[in-house]
């Protein structure tokens, strides 16, 4: 084990940037995938984290599933772009769990462009709900303002 990386715990693990320990650490069962996942998100490139956070988003523990999309969505802010099969496996998790956060990561950071139809899709829905959605904070906003005025 590589000094200052701890599985057991977590430790240090944010640091890991060589994707071959992480699969010998797959391969023993280790525990702190999901946050090894991130670390290699943050220091290696797409081509070469993108299958290890596929794997990770299938661990059985729940929280370290839930690193693994957001080493998705670390990827696609750092990136601009993901690949085929990360977007699969956003898809396929879909907008409401652990894939929410990663989504809205890649509909913020990665350009319309660069999204396959069905994200388009679902930045299209995103913009308008949000356009929905501050329209009707500011007439609430309105609203509360008059009645200050009025008392």
């Amino acid at each position: 084990m590589p000094p200052g990386w701890d599985w057991a715990s977590g430790q240090g693990l944010l640091g890991l940037d060589d994707p071959e320990e992480w699969d010998a650490a797959f391969e023993r069962g280790e525990a702190g995938l999901g946050t090894a996942v991130i670390g290699l998100a943050f220091h290696c490139t797409l081509a070469e984290v993108s299958p290890r956070i596929v794997r990770a988003m299938r661990l059985p523990d729940a929280a370290q599933r839930g690193f693994a999309f957001t080493a998705a969505g670390h990827a696609a802010r750092l990136n601009g772009e993901l690949t085929p099969e990360l977007y699969e496996a956003l898809r396929a998790e879909g907008p409401g769990g652990f894939a929410v956060h990663a989504i809205r990561d890649t509909l913020t950071f990665v350009p319309f462009r660069k999204l396959p139809p069905w994200f388009k899709r679902r930045w299209v829905r995103q913009a308008v709900r949000d356009k929905l959605e501050a329209g009707w904070l500011h007439l609430a906003d309105a609203i509360e303002g008059a009645r200050w005025i009025v008392r």
